[in-house]
């Protein structure tokens, strides 16, 4: 991921298309070119993309710095277009594109929205938040990234006005800065988040409502619409030692930890291959930045492949709980074994034991063999979570994240 000055009299609001700065001139109808790096998260119904599968554009070689990304919505409709805006910096560096050909909309994600309504209230141009994780506090359950347990409605929504309150604390020399260069008056990151929250600033939630329902406390638009699935190619294959393997045998398990656990595969790795034989299943080694590796008759390690193709063809899936992932396994119907190392991942393995499609988290420290054993054993002997996570991914094709996403642009656009 996707969070969402004092605000002055008389100063509208990020969306409202009036703003205070410097002139810019109308916005054009031809596509803003991608600037910078756009990670693999993205819309896709064949008329809107942002990120698509990852790629590179005008030399930015590195991954996670995104800057910005164009969405085009073609057909008789026109042509509009948006950006994702990304880190501080490089907000600062695509402040001369914004202002010398600006978009139609700006896309705000979770953790630059903050930064994004300054450069709003700048251009004029309104905007929109598609965030990945609910930020927005409610009584329902405690701060995503906190990991702990409901306090109770009343300390759940107390904790998060706290968490967010933490969060603006650190856009404040951010902020600052951006407003100066902005020229724009002084403004702190709370006072601008509330001056969002009295507009009804719109947010889209790209998870679905099998995992978290919209709580019924949240204010009027905050909406919860549906996962935002990469796009793949319709027409991929697996690899054929993949292929191979999985025709070889009864279903395996996925055991792959994405990003996370830089340098640890050795040991994950051990932990992996004594689990998969002590639960006697055949398993899949994900490499990942780990760096997991086994050999075997009923082992087999893979690099990158589309969730879309292999998840429907395993027994379950053991992941680091990240929403990506937790949201293939509910669309392929399969269980999962979530080990939860950081961040917003404690929060979705929560969710996914809660409704039955995956086992008890076990903590990324907790891991031993014996304990991935025992889930494994659970959730691939036991029917019950197969079921539960069978009834999620009928609930998930009821949903049109993208289409909605479209929908919301092409009213903030007048598309």
């Amino acid at each position: 991921m996707e969070q969402c000055v004092d605000g002055e009299v008389g100063t509208p609001d990020a969306g409202s298309g009036h703003g205070h700065g410097r002139e810019v001139p109308p916005p054009r109808t031809a596509p803003v070119p991608v600037v910078g790096h756009v990670e693999e998260r993205g819309f896709h119904d064949g008329r809107i993309d942002v990120g698509g599968g990852g790629y590179d554009a005008q030399g930015a070689q590195h991954r996670g710095m995104v800057v910005a990304a164009q969405v085009g919505l073609g057909g008789d409709r026109g042509v509009h277009t948006g950006v994702l805006v990304g880190r501080y910096q490089t907000v600062l560096d695509l402040l001369p594109l914004l202002v010398a050909t600006p978009p139609d909309l700006l896309l705000l994600s979770t953790a630059t929205a903050p930064l994004g309504w300054h450069l709003t209230e700048a251009t004029g141009t309104p905007s929109l938040g598609v965030y990945l994780q609910p930020t927005a506090p409610t009584g329902d359950f405690p701060p995503v990234v906190t990991g702990s347990r409901s306090l109770g409605r009343l300390a759940n929504r107390a904790t998060g006005r706290s968490a967010l309150r933490m969060a603006d604390r650190v856009y404040e020399q951010a902020v600052a800065k951006l407003r100066h260069r902005l020229q724009l008056p002084p403004a702190s990151p709370s006072g601008m988040r509330r001056r969002q929250e009295q507009a009804n600033w719109p947010i889209l939630h790209g998870f679905s409502t099998a995992l978290v329902p919209r709580p019924s406390d949240w204010r009027s638009g905050l909406d919860v619409v549906g996962t935002w699935w990469p796009h793949h190619d319709a027409t991929g294959r697996l690899p054929t030692d993949l292929e191979d393997f999985l025709r070889a045998g009864p279903r395996p398990v996925l055991i792959g930890f994405g990003s996370m656990a830089s340098g640890d595969g050795e040991r994950l790795s051990e932990i992996a291959v004594r689990a998969l034989r002590r639960a006697g299943l055949r398993g899949i080694l994900q490499a990942g930045s780990a760096g997991l590796a086994a050999d075997g008759d009923d082992v087999l390690t893979i690099g990158d492949v589309p969730h879309a193709l292999l998840f429907p063809r395993l027994a379950a899936v053991v992941h680091h709980g990240g929403a990506g992932t937790s949201a293939a396994a509910l669309r392929a119907g399969v269980p999962a074994v979530t080990v939860p190392v950081t961040a917003d991942q404690p929060f979705w393995a929560g969710r996914l034991a809660a409704i039955g499609a995956a086992t008890d988290p076990i903590p990324f420290r907790s891991l031993t063999a014996e304990r991935l054993a025992d889930s494994l054993h659970q959730v691939v002997k036991q029917q019950a979570h197969s079921r539960a996570a069978a009834k999620a991914a009928q609930h998930l094709v009821t949903e049109n994240g993208a289409g909605q996403a479209l929908k919301a642009i092409q009213q903030l656009t007048g598309g």
